[in-house]
């Protein structure tokens, strides 16, 4: 913004009506001997970082006011703006400087901690597995792979994918994706992101080993965009060479897959699609479901071939990745592309918007808790450059360096890391297509007439773009010095212009080409860039650079290759002189054309100059380093041979070949993971429905002798069962069963259903099938008083009916004896229930006539579910840590926390709270257990008086999603029964595809447990949603008129 001239003349008549610059002073006043010094604050204040777009506005309209006095008096006006606006970005500063050191401390205080238990046995030199160490890692020790070291043991891991047929799911949300023609740049959300998804999927799609890879993405149907957007599949054609596609053997390909959701026939911005994303995840678990069926029935051998990987890109894609992958117990990948700590502090510093003005813009606070959400699902998160590492996830509360060196040494060692996991950050630089590319050989060096016309000259150099180029140029032949940039003050085109400028012997050797936004007129472009422009034009007629700049107003994408081919032949120089570059895409693209470089050392472009050797690394804010870079480059013929002779052998390294073999050699060091029963799933077949008798309720486990009715009726009575008989009646009564249904005596849906059960009591599972049920009643209700739960069951279920074709589940955060101590109070039996959800999702269960598992109840465990939620839970280590957060508060303020070892699972750590209003609310928990590498959901239940502590991937609405997978339970079919609020899991309950009842006036008193949240609720959940109905009470009448309205009763 220094070099914006515009301030210049802003300062020259500044100084008319106030003193200037003291340069003897250094320190800021509001008055110096009885004046103000508004120059003194522009310069401080506005110049070192704020945005002066406004203030730009304001000094057009002061600059075009004729009358000195009116003109003095706008000018005045400008200065206390700019002082009013500098105290408040100091304010602002202040704020956030107390903030970051907070942050320091407790992330210093964590580490401590964390290394403090576990340097307890280091010395021990501890081999083995330990208990919740196994999935610390992701994995147990022995089970996980050696770290790639080599370039050997690279290929040995490719070589090894090729011989398998993988599928691998991308997501990328946000935008409008297809195969070709893409709308780079149409607006904020279809970017360069857009661009590598795409090409990504293509890629993988052609590698040896690789069957089909799926890029998930949002249909959109909107009339203000294009009718290819709202097609439901679109293959990707490989771009591949003859060759290539000899070696891709047996492939299904790649496939842009558009999943409906959010609102219909909009296209919404990504800051909208939050309270959608449940949505998308329900429908693209159907998606994955059925494919991997279709797959595994194509190679598979019958068996469901489940993804490999799912690869979110960006928060939105992380935070669906994250329920994808802990519903389908997969390996999850990470890209953040952006991220949002980093964004939100570089805001802060503009000073213009306070955290609570910039997160109702951009829903922020949200963005971050879906990347943090990410890191505790990850198993990789890939980035572009090391700089994103250090500079950017460094910021967050999942990620520690300093940690993730001790773990991973720990892990070297065989040594017990008590539950703690870190993600493996990897850098895998972004591919490129390179076989179309072909770089110029010729010498353009020899005499020429100097005015030759410009279309000989477009025919020598190329397409008729150059044309649009070579127009502005007095001697075309001479090198071209080419930057490709938006007018962005980030980008410093204004210094590269001064530094061309102001050297000579460089505007002597070479021209200077700036390609940057399309625009018909600068008064139509955005405040900054317009502002950024008007300095560039100003600075070429100071320096009189006529002839030696060209600044087309135009061009296509397809026509930047022939902008970076146009400057290789003239042996020129490509320069990203950005303050900072996170990556650097088109300094890899002008290596592939043969083009030397001059790119900023802040940022991706030193990983890429490590790769390449082909050109020169700068200071940005040093404008003499620029020319001089610039004038070596194009003046020493040698030294520019060398560089581009770098660029073009190293650049294979930045091929899509190259980047996928790296990145499917990273997910072949991850322990596999896929769901897995302890008996074939036959969740896949598709019964009819309705079939009479195959109630959750009518299945009964053979060892409590399940009665078979033969003729398909459900035996009468009151849901108790018999107990009779002894093993050769049950085992008489399956082999007459299996008898009739061989010979064909029992047909249709009978036959299914009886087929069913048999093979449920054949392969000895106790655990029921909701598939047949049209619909799914899930009482999930948190009450302001747990007395008040079994009235609102027995309404719900009086409302159900007796009819075969609803199921019934309770949803609830207590424990499993708490929940059969609340239906004998409110004389429920336990077997009107399909599944019960209990401590808060960390355990399922089913009904069941006795108990083999010591608990004396009458209820099975789902040990599959048990096995699926596995994944990263801390144990005995995460419980110590909790117990020791207790002490930390009780000796702050009483004893007001303890550990409640009675209602405390394998999988739900619980914890009494005297006094929830004096507890330290949700977040800062979940924080000090990141901070500590601790992956785990946190829940305040019951109004704030129970802790509940369970597996990241374990929840209420996680176990829905799991009885889908497991059981082929629709869930369209599902109706979500709460209240106005509830537990600090309640907004996961209410989205998705499945119809929620919010029951008015319960739940009220939860509303505190929300008051300190991270995001307000209103930025994730869809009111509006058809799917959400507001019962105006909880009586038969008004919860029966709910369901007429969401259709799903016709009474």
């Amino acid at each position: 913004m220094a070099g914006n001239d515009w301030i210049n003349s802003y300062l020259e008549a500044i100084l008319d009506v106030g003193p200037g610059i003291d340069e003897a002073k250094s320190s800021l006043l509001l008055r110096e001997r009885g004046h103000f010094s508004p120059t003194r604050y522009f310069v401080e204040e506005v110049i070192t970082g704020f945005d002066e777009t406004d203030l730009h506005r304001s000094w057009i309209r002061a600059a075009a006011t004729r009358g000195p006095k009116e003109r003095n008096t706008r000018l005045e006006n400008m200065c206390w703006r700019i002082w009013n606006l500098a105290r408040k970005k100091k304010q602002l500063e202040g704020e956030e400087v107390q903030r970051n050191a907070k942050r320091h401390l407790e992330r210093e205080r964590g580490r401590r901690e964390a290394t403090a238990e576990m340097s307890e046995d280091l010395s021990e030199g501890e081999k083995g597995d330990f208990p919740g160490d196994g999935s610390a890692h992701g994995d147990s020790i022995q089970g996980r792979m050696r770290r790639i070291v080599s370039v050997d043991l690279m290929e040995n891991l490719a070589n090894q994918i090729k011989e398998k047929k993988l599928y691998i799911v991308l997501i990328s949300l946000h935008g409008l994706i297809r195969g070709e023609n893409m709308e780079l740049g149409r607006d904020s959300d279809t970017g360069g992101q857009v661009k590598y998804v795409v090409e990504l999927a293509r890629a993988l799609g052609t590698m040896p080993g690789v069957y089909q890879v799926d890029l998930l993405t949002r249909q959109v149907s909107a009339p203000d965009v294009d009718w290819s957007y709202a097609e439901p599949t679109e293959m990707l054609t490989p771009r591949t060479t003859e060759s290539s596609m000899q070696e891709l053997g047996e492939s299904s390909g790649a496939y842009i897959i558009r999943i409906p959701f959010g609102p219909k026939d909009k296209y919404i911005p990504k800051e909208q699609l939050w309270p959608h994303i449940p949505e998308f995840v329900d429908c693209a678990l159907s998606h994955i479901r059925q494919m991997s069926k279709v797959l595994g029935e194509q190679i598979g051998g019958g068996q469901p071939i489940w993804p490999v990987a799912i690869h979110g890109h960006y928060a939105d894609a992380g935070d669906s990745a994250t329920l994808l992958s802990g519903a389908l117990n997969v390996p999850m990948l990470f890209t953040g592309h952006s991220l949002g700590r980093d964004k939100l502090e570089q805001i802060l510093k503009q000073g213009r918007q306070s955290r609570d003005e910039i997160n109702t813009t951009y829903k922020i606070m949200r963005r971050i808790e879906a990347e943090e959400l990410s890191l505790d699902s990850s198993e990789i998160v890939i980035t572009s450059t090391r700089q994103e590492i250090e500079e950017q996830w460094r910021l967050y509360d999942g990620f520690d360096q300093v940690l993730e060196c001790k773990l991973r040494a720990r892990i070297k060692r065989g040594v017990n890391c008590h539950g703690r996991f870190m993600p493996r950050m990897v850098v895998i630089p972004p591919g490129m297509e390179f076989h179309h590319i072909v770089p110029h050989e010729g010498d353009m060096d020899g005499d020429t007439e100097r005015n030759k016309k410009i279309l000989l000259l477009t025919h020598q150099f190329g397409p008729r773009y150059c044309m649009q180029v070579m127009r502005f140029f007095t001697n075309p032949r001479k090198p071209m010095i080419l930057a490709l940039a938006r007018p962005d003050p980030k980008k410093n085109i204004t210094t590269l212009v001064k530094a061309f400028g102001e050297c000579r012997p460089l505007r002597e050797l070479a021209n200077l080409t700036l390609i940057m936004e399309n625009r018909d007129n600068i008064d139509e472009m955005s405040g900054t860039n317009a502002t950024v422009l008007l300095s560039i034009l100003k600075l070429i007629d100071k320096y009189d650079l006529y002839g030696q700049v060209a600044y087309p107003k135009h061009h296509k994408q397809y026509e930047v290759p022939d902008i970076y081919g146009l400057a290789a032949k003239t042996k020129g120089v490509f320069i990203n002189p950005a303050f900072i570059e996170p990556f650097g895409l088109t300094l890899i693209e002008a290596a592939a054309y043969g083009l030397p470089i001059v790119a900023t050392k802040n940022g991706g472009p030193v990983d890429i100059h490590k790769v390449l050797d082909n050109g020169v690394l700068v200071d940005p804010h040093d404008q003499q380093s620029i020319a001089d870079a610039l004038l070596k480059l194009v003046s020493d013929k040698q030294l520019w041979a060398r560089c581009r002779q770098n660029g073009l052998k190293n650049i294979h390294q930045f091929s899509w070949p190259e980047h996928c073999k790296t990145y499917l050699s990273r997910i072949a060091m991850s322990k596999p993971r896929q769901p897995q029963w302890q008996r074939s799933n036959v969740g896949f077949e598709n019964p009819e429905q309705n079939s009479p008798g195959d109630s959750l309720r009518d299945i009964q486990d053979l060892s409590l002798n399940l009665k078979l009715s033969l003729d398909g009726e459900k035996s009468e009575g009151t849901g108790t069962f018999d107990n009779s008989l002894d093993s050769i009646d049950r085992k008489s009564n399956l082999e007459n069963a299996f008898l009739k249904l061989s010979n064909g005596i029992i047909g249709g849906t009978e036959k299914a259903s009886l087929m069913e059960k048999a093979e449920q009591n054949v392969s000895g599972s106790r655990f029921p099938v909701l598939r047949s049920k049209k619909y799914i009643f899930v009482i999930a209700v948190d009450c302001d008083s747990v007395s008040d739960i079994p009235k609102i069951i027995k309404t719900i279920m009086d409302v159900a009916g007796k009819e075969n074709s609803i199921g019934l589940i309770l949803s609830s955060s207590l424990s499993i004896c708490e929940v059969h101590s609340l239906l004998i109070s409110g004389s429920i039996s336990p077997l009107d229930f399909d599944a019960l959800i209990c401590n808060s999702g960390g355990d399922l269960y089913y009904p069941s006539t006795s108990s083999e598992d010591g608990t004396g109840l009458p209820f099975s465990v789902d040990l599959d579910y048990q096995s699926h939620i596995e994944y990263r839970w801390g144990g005995e280590g995460l419980r110590k840590t909790l117990v020791r957060w207790a002490t930390s508060v009780n000796e702050k303020k009483g004893q007001i926390v303890s550990e409640d070892e009675s209602r405390s699972t394998v999988h739900c750590y619980t914890f009494d709270v005297k006094e929830p209003e004096s507890i330290p609310p949700v977040k800062e928990l979940r924080k000090l257990m990141r901070i500590q590498a601790l992956r785990c959901n946190v829940i305040y239940c019951q109004n704030g008086t129970t802790l509940n502590v369970i597996p990241v991937l374990a929840s209420r609405a996680q176990a829905l999603r799991y009885l889908y997978i497991r059981w082929g339970m629709e869930l369209s079919g599902i109706v979500v029964f709460a209240g106005e609020c509830g537990d600090t899991d309640y907004e996961g309950l209410l989205r998705g595809v499945h119809k929620t009842v919010i029951l008015k006036g319960i739940g009220n008193t939860a509303l505190k447990l929300h008051s300190n949240r991270t995001y307000p609720l209103d930025h994730v959940l869809p009111f509006d949603s058809p799917n959400i109905h507001h019962a105006e009470g909880c009586s038969n009448e008004e919860i029966r008129s709910s369901l007429r309205k969401l259709q799903v009763s016709k009474e």
